[in-house]
């Protein structure tokens, strides 16, 4: 099983751990079990600077501490078009350092690199594409949490209705889209659209302890082209499965105002004529809404064709629960660390563990915990209007 996580960020994006640097990045996916992570960031002066110090090559990847690297940067592009200013962030894979630092000369056209980790760009997406296929072929874009209001290609408030209307013709060079967190495959496979393209799940980690909260499982070791090969053709011998969040977590999912602690699901956002049953201002739209207003397909439409998908719910939060202390507690980050090294890490913890492994190694609350949220037994308050929402397994 090789896990792979392809979107996190360094320490150089703005709200993100100073910790978020190689070392911490490689020590904790060792803890996670993840095999590769993407560098995140490589359009940062500082960052590229450090990952040519510190990354060896080993064939079209890299690796430091035993994890490999791929090279990936978010970058959010805002512009006008169709009258509309258009807000969508995109992840750019790079095949090596030198395609990566051609890329950000490149882009520092259009935005201020250095400002931050995952820098503005003054860019439509379809030139940004057609800008990245002239400096490396190799180079391909994956755009970002698509669903989300603000800042995903299909969000709903500065986002467009299909991949074709934001990409136009280059279209046929975006084989690959990312869910999010307040999305699963589940719900983007009810929009026919996207059919064309592979889904991928990944963490956007802004500290080391998030990763691999969402993430992508393969058969064997993947390298910069095999990748490229498994996404275009959805091969899903190869893509095994996406780790999800249960994505009633993610801060977009319902409709909501944050002001007034109002959610709603997205049929009481319409009767409420979508504004706010406390004070009357708009709701935040959420994803689920979202979804509902593009689906083409019924709620639990299924395909056999692509990679299915298992949600977990953060090993930390379950043992949280279960002792009944904060997250960021001693007490919890101790039996944290003794449970991932009795079994393995904490996605082998979370997905593959037999129940007997569990009952040994956990407290018996944090093993019931794991279980119920591998069926689906959970307890849950949706996120809404970037607060995010809580998932409880341990009763």
């Amino acid at each position: 099983m090789f896990i792979a996580d392809f979107h996190i960020h360094s320490k150089y994006s703005l709200a993100t751990s100073r910790d978020m640097d190689i070392k911490a990045l490689s020590s904790w996916a060792a803890i996670k079990g993840i095999s590769m992570l993407g560098t995140g960031d490589f359009t940062h002066p500082k960052w590229i600077k450090e990952l040519k110090r510190n990354l060896v090559k080993e064939g079209r990847s890299y690796s430091y501490g035993g994890i490999e690297f791929i090279l990936t940067a978010e970058v959010s592009n805002i512009y006008r078009k169709a009258g509309r200013t258009r807000k969508v962030h995109n992840i750019i894979f790079a095949p090596c350092i030198r395609s990566a630092e051609e890329a950000g000369k490149a882009l520092s056209e259009y935005g201020r690199l250095a400002s931050d980790g995952r820098p503005i760009l003054k860019l439509d997406c379809r030139r940004m594409a057609k800008l990245l296929e002239k400096v490396d072929p190799e180079i391909f874009i994956v755009p970002a949490h698509i669903w989300t209001p603000h800042f995903g290609v299909l969000g709903a408030v500065s986002g467009f209705e299909s991949l074709e209307e934001c990409f136009e013709d280059e279209t046929s060079r975006i084989f690959a889209a990312e869910t999010g967190l307040s999305s699963d495959p589940g719900m983007n496979w009810r929009y026919s659209d996207l059919d064309r393209v592979s889904l991928i799940s990944n963490s956007d980690a802004h500290s080391p302890s998030k990763l691999g909260r969402e993430a992508n499982v393969f058969s064997g070791r993947i390298d910069y082209k095999g990748l490229v090969n498994i996404l275009k053709k959805q091969d899903t011998k190869r893509f095994l499965y996406t780790i999800e969040f249960f994505p009633e977590q993610g801060k977009y999912h319902w409709d909501g105002h944050r002001a007034c602690g109002i959610r709603l699901s997205p049929g009481e956002a319409v009767s409420s004529g979508n504004a706010c049953p406390a004070c009357g201002k708009a709701l935040k739209a959420g994803v689920m809404h979202r979804v509902e207003e593009l689906a083409d397909r019924p709620v639990g439409y299924t395909s056999a064709s692509r990679p299915p998908y298992k949600r977990v719910i953060a090993l930390a939060d379950i043992i949280s629960e279960a002792l009944g202390a904060r997250g960021a507690s001693k007490k919890v980050s101790a039996e944290y660390r003794r449970i991932t090294g009795a079994l393995g890490g904490e996605i082998r913890a979370l997905i593959e563990a037999e129940e007997e492994e569990l009952k040994e190694a956990c407290p018996p609350k944090v093993a019931r915990g794991i279980m119920n949220a591998r069926k689906g037994a959970v307890k849950i308050e949706p996120g809404y209007d970037g607060v995010y929402g809580t998932v409880k397994a341990c009763a």
